[in-house]
């Protein structure tokens, strides 16, 4: 009975001094829920007492082994160095868009092509060069038209005419006749008034630009004989341009003439328009549809740039909008920065729904919430998952 009772009382004092050491643990660890400090950013980095980092220098704050992980609090400083902005969680109407990569090609309705209106030989290329600017009625080249010459010439028969038998109608109708024609070969007003002023045949015809542009391409060189109607010259009117864009299919549908868009050229200010022009059939390389976009050209825009066309998609109205940045996604869903004191923030599980390059749509999570995070959330989510 003895060594029972020994084993008894030993076993009895060992369990009652666990059970005090156990319950004066419990107590210590309640009375030092902040006892340690960490640093916000270097989460590795752990102290008994307050100080700051020795990697970032930001001050340290402390640890709690009771607090939920789902929020931060952070220093003024703090927040200043991790760049952490707020704004203020309104409802409003919201437009998604789409950005379809397009290019700059020139508008075939502002080209001009200049053809020689009559056969003969090229004597004189006033312009030789492709990408010179031309101005309406600036010279483009002189020609010699036996055709032509037969035109003046009875043109000055018939005022001769007129001037010898000036009581006869028939010469004046002959004198409009002779005159029509060569107004049907590029004659203009002023250069039939000098014929008749100078009363000779010029051994050439200087044939003049009808329209202002830019050489884009010469088809002939001096000395070449031509034919009628032969092309001379082409020129671009680059006041006007075209946006050509691919879209696939299923986004066309949505698609009509005169659908307002948004076209930003080679990094430059964003311009409205609207699609003036649908293909009715895939492109067979790519399976893509075509859309064009008639713009005008306010910055030195050249055919061949790159452009950039916002597509709206849809229009949702008293929506919650975020940008993009203030949505933090992961494996475990969406996550948004709520500040909810001066220095503290909460981690809200939130719901999305649609979004274009800027922008998002929460659909639910937010409730309540009047100010969240726009810069500095993964951050601050980063921080969250590193804290002990």
């Amino acid at each position: 009975m003895r060594p029972l009772f020994l084993f008894i009382f030993i076993l009895g004092t060992v369990l009652s001094t666990f059970m005090l050491e156990s319950c004066q643990d419990h107590k210590d660890e309640k009375n030092t829920g902040h006892s340690k400090y960490t640093c916000p950013m270097h989460p590795q980095i752990i102290k008994d007492e307050p100080g700051s980092c020795p990697i970032c220098g930001m001050d340290l704050v402390p640890m709690s082994t009771t607090a939920v992980k789902t929020q931060l609090v952070l220093s003024e400083s703090q927040i200043q160095l991790a760049n952490v902005k707020t704004i203020a969680v309104n409802a409003g109407n919201f437009t998604t868009s789409k950005l379809l990569n397009g290019r700059v090609v020139s508008n075939p309705e502002a080209t001009e092509i200049v053809t020689s209106r009559f056969p003969g030989r090229i004597e004189k290329l006033f312009v030789k060069e492709t990408g010179l600017s031309v101005a309406e009625g600036q010279p483009l080249f002189q020609i010699y038209s036996e055709e032509l010459q037969t035109l003046q010439q009875d043109y000055l028969l018939q005022i001769r005419q007129i001037k010898a038998f000036p009581n006869e109608k028939i010469y004046a109708t002959l004198k409009e006749a002779a005159k029509n024609k060569l107004r049907l070969f590029g004659y203009s007003q002023a250069q039939i008034n000098r014929l008749e002023a100078n009363a000779k045949l010029p051994p050439l015809v200087t044939v003049y630009a009808k329209a202002s542009g830019v050489v884009q391409e010469i088809s002939l060189t001096e000395g070449q004989y031509v034919a009628e109607g032969s092309s001379v010259l082409r020129l671009e009117n680059l006041n006007s341009l075209w946006v050509e864009a691919d879209v696939y299919p299923e986004e066309a549908a949505g698609l009509k003439e005169g659908t307002a868009v948004k076209v930003s050229i080679e990094g430059q200010p964003e311009q409205a328009a609207r699609i003036n022009f649908i293909s009715p059939a895939l492109e067979s390389s790519s399976q893509l549809l075509k859309v064009r976009i008639n713009i005008r050209n306010s910055g030195g825009f050249q055919p061949g740039m790159r452009a950039t066309v916002s597509l709206p998609t849809s229009h949702i109205t008293n929506a919650i909008a975020l940008p993009v940045d203030a949505v933090v996604r992961d494996e475990k869903g969406a996550t948004v920065w709520v500040k909810t004191g001066k220095e503290t923030f909460e981690a809200k599980k939130v719901t999305t729904g649609q979004e274009d390059e800027n922008q998002i749509i929460i659909t639910s999570g937010l409730e309540g919430a009047k100010e969240v995070v726009i810069s500095g959330a993964y951050l601050l989510s980063s921080q969250l998952e590193l804290a002990p």
